[in-house]
């Protein structure tokens, strides 16, 4: 594999990459009760958590309070199915070429292997699906008894032979789950993916806990199990470190910076409401802080589609957001056709080539 990128459908050039969203869910089948909000009392009463269909009656809601609905929380039915292979033929119209689906135990939907590599057959797009392990409390009860090395052989398995005895390889370990503060399990979880990134050359990427020291902590406990920060993506650095002083300082740690909730334009955020999720533009302008101060080869970007309403189907921003909203804002902000080529192109065929 040492110098290919390897896809639901096989090992592929680099070159032959393109443009990359390195954070996706393409399917999933995380437990409702990991995202479920209480509903506010704000709300009217006939909005139900459990029967409220997502509509454009609705729309507006979930838009701000999604993890209240639990009919837009499931991803893995088949109005879902549908909509994404739509999605993904749009997104190839669009410019796109590549998603990484970050389906790690946890997440990963039993025919998820499957589903995928028929998907990226049918749109020609490529899609590299993850390994690993998801949050603590994702996982069930054998899987959180799991030792260190069962974790790391599991991902060997998945990488070097397929998914649940399927013939589709992973191409990534993650994303690797972490809540704050960490969880036995989680740091078991990081030090695994570091020992099997160190043995097949695989990339890897971690979601970090909501808080603005977990970043810099998961990159600690990889880096003393001998794992290679420059080959790690650090997700979701837009909803957890939100001054340029902080993310500059984290920069500098090595791993890629990934800001991968555009689309995303409420600023009220259900999973951590002390903090404001900040708009695509103010994404747009610590992205270019960030090349300024020299960063331009470790950024990434994506949309962590994970819920119905963000799907175009169902009156959502979609795949397609960031290549064809996004890109004309970054131009206008500052950011260069290179800068972009980097972001897009360029850095994420350097963190998925296996080395």
């Amino acid at each position: 594999m040492k110098g290919k990128i390897q896809t639901v459908l096989g090992l592929i050039e680099p070159d032959k990459l393109g443009v990359t969203l390195t954070h996706e869910h393409l399917l999933h089948d995380l437990p409702l009760e990991v995202f479920r909000k209480p509903m506010p009392s704000s709300l009217p009463s006939e909005l139900s958590a459990s029967h409220s269909s997502v509509s454009m009656e609705n729309l507006g809601w979930i838009r701000q309070y999604p993890y209240c609905f639990d009919s837009n929380n499931a991803f893995s039915d088949a109005s879902v199915r549908s909509a994404i292979l739509e999605e993904m033929k749009f997104f190839k119209l669009s410019g796109g070429n590549t998603i990484v689906d970050n389906g790690s135990v946890g997440l990963r939907a039993k025919d998820q292997a499957e589903f995928l590599r028929n998907l990226s057959a049918e749109s020609n797009v490529n899609i590299v699906l993850g390994t690993g392990f998801y949050v603590s409390m994702s996982q069930t009860s054998s899987t959180l008894n799991m030792t260190q090395e069962q974790m790391a052989e599991k991902m060997r398995e998945d990488i070097l032979n397929g998914v649940d005895g399927t013939m589709v390889k992973c191409g990534v370990i993650g994303e690797v789950g972490v809540s704050w503060p960490l969880e036995p399990f989680e740091k078991r979880s990081i030090r695994a993916s570091a020992i099997v990134q160190q043995e097949t050359g695989c990339p890897v990427i971690i979601h970090p806990g909501r808080d603005r020291k977990s970043p810099e902590e998961i990159v600690r406990i990889f880096q003393e199990t001998g794992g290679k920060v420059s080959r790690v993506v650090m997700s979701h650095l837009d909803r957890t470190l939100f001054t340029r002083e902080d993310l500059v300082e984290f920069a500098a740690l090595g791993t890629f910076c990934e800001f991968d909730l555009f689309g995303i334009e409420v600023s009220h955020y259900q999973h951590n409401t002390n903090v404001d999720m900040p708009s695509d533009a103010q994404r747009v302008d610590h992205i270019h802080s960030l090349i300024k101060e020299g960063y331009g080869d470790k950024i990434v970007v994506s949309h962590d589609i994970h819920t119905k309403h963000r799907l175009m189907k169902y009156g959502g921003h979609g795949f397609s957001h960031i290549i064809v909203n996004v890109l004309p804002k970054m131009l206008n902000r500052g950011l260069n056709t290179q800068d972009i080529n980097k972001i897009l192109i360029s850095n994420p065929k350097s963190w998925l080539t296996f080395q």
